[in-house]
């Protein structure tokens, strides 16, 4: 279960789509966010992020996250360490980091919610695989259920959205610094629910199977478990486009408005295609990773994913909002896509640049000391 470059690599691609999948919801308001775009060209760029970005690459890093856990287990024991109190040091951390970020720089921030999940992780850390999978594929039907809670409690949202001249007087994240951070904190009770129900299930059995895979070798050059996964990619992969498009259709409000369960099945079935798309990048990214070198400062950046995905933040809130380049709700998706890899790219390259001097990226640093 040695450090493999092929979770490095993992971890960089997932920083990509993350940053993908977060810039629309920094960049736009939600009256714009959440309506059909008005050209081909944005409907496109919705769609297509919606299809191969949004509930993926998250995946991924829960995934990492799992196996970190079984790899930090083994660094402490080398050591003499007393795991437990290590590991939940860093939990704690995480959730430090997480509530400044929720507040400071993006609101749909996922460290608090890993923190929690994380926590829940530590009472399956002694279980076998098999164990683990089975819980894993429990986690499924519980994502379905929080996915039809959360479609109800959308509809209902929609009838209390505020109207006209109200929308303006609130504070908002294309405002000075200060209104974004009071924008900040109004959103966030409602979008960590919102992560909760639409990430928290699939993200903890991502947790579940990422231990699982370390416990069973699964980056291992001749593993089976990994063979056995790239003979049924390409199958995953026709079923996973077919319920992403669905997901994405039904989303985009693209399908008949009258075909009232289509729709919601088609919602609800992203329980199912997203992770199943996940586990055909994990394939491929494994197999690209094991015949492409990556740029060496963006593999840094995947070793140090902490500072990179807050600086994606950082980099735009400035982006957009009032303090910076003010930008907020002037870009369409087309625009909004190519902007979000170079502000990842950016973000990364910076990290990498850090960490290639220091050893650590920055927030690395301090968690260590927390943890430590």
């Amino acid at each position: 279960m040695n450090r493999q470059i092929e979770v490095d690599f993992i971890r960089m691609a997932a920083l990509i789509g993350i940053c993908v999948v977060n810039v629309p919801f920094m960049a736009l308001p939600t009256e714009q966010l959440f309506a059909l775009p008005a050209n081909r060209w944005d409907i496109s760029a919705s769609l297509f992020t919606e299809v191969f970005f949004q509930l993926k690459f998250f995946l991924l890093f829960s995934f990492i996250f799992g196996w970190g856990m079984a790899i930090q287990q083994l660094a402490a024991a080398s050591k003499g360490e007393h795991f437990k109190s290590r590991y939940f040091r860093r939990i704690m951390g995480l959730a430090i980091f997480g509530v400044l970020n929720a507040t400071l720089v993006f609101s749909g921030d996922i460290l608090v919610l890993y923190a929690i999940l994380g926590s829940l992780l530590w009472l399956m850390e002694d279980h076998e695989p098999r164990a683990l999978l089975k819980r894993a594929a429990w986690m499924i039907p519980v994502s379905m259920a929080c996915l039809i809670l959360l479609a109800v409690l959308m509809e209902e949202s929609t009838t209390q959205m505020p109207l006209g001249s109200e929308i303006f007087s609130l504070p908002s994240l294309g405002g000075s610094f200060v209104d974004a951070t009071q924008a900040r904190l109004a959103d966030w009770p409602e979008t960590f629910l919102v992560l909760l129900l639409l990430q928290g299930p699939l993200a903890f059995a991502a947790f579940l199977v990422g231990l699982a895979a370390a416990k069973s070798d699964f980056f291992a050059p001749n593993s089976p478990y990994f063979k056995s996964l790239t003979r049924r990619a390409p199958w995953l992969l026709l079923l996973a486009l077919a319920l992403n498009v669905w997901y994405s259709l039904a989303s985009a409000g693209l399908l008949p408005q009258n075909a009232t369960m289509l729709n919601f099945v088609g919602f609800i079935l992203i329980s199912v295609g997203a992770p199943l798309l996940s586990a055909v990048y994990l394939v491929t990214f494994i197999l690209l990773a094991r015949r492409w070198s990556a740029p060496y400062l963006l593999v840094l950046s995947g070793k140090n994913t902490l500072s990179t995905y807050i600086l994606q933040g950082v980099i735009s809130g400035w982006v957009f909002g009032g303090y910076g380049l003010g930008l907020f709700g002037d870009l369409d998706q087309a625009a909004l896509l190519g902007l979000a890899l170079l502000i990842s790219l950016i973000s990364m390259t910076c990290v990498g640049i850090y960490t290639h001097y220091m050893g650590r990226g920055p927030l690395e640093q301090v968690l260590r000391l927390i943890s430590h």
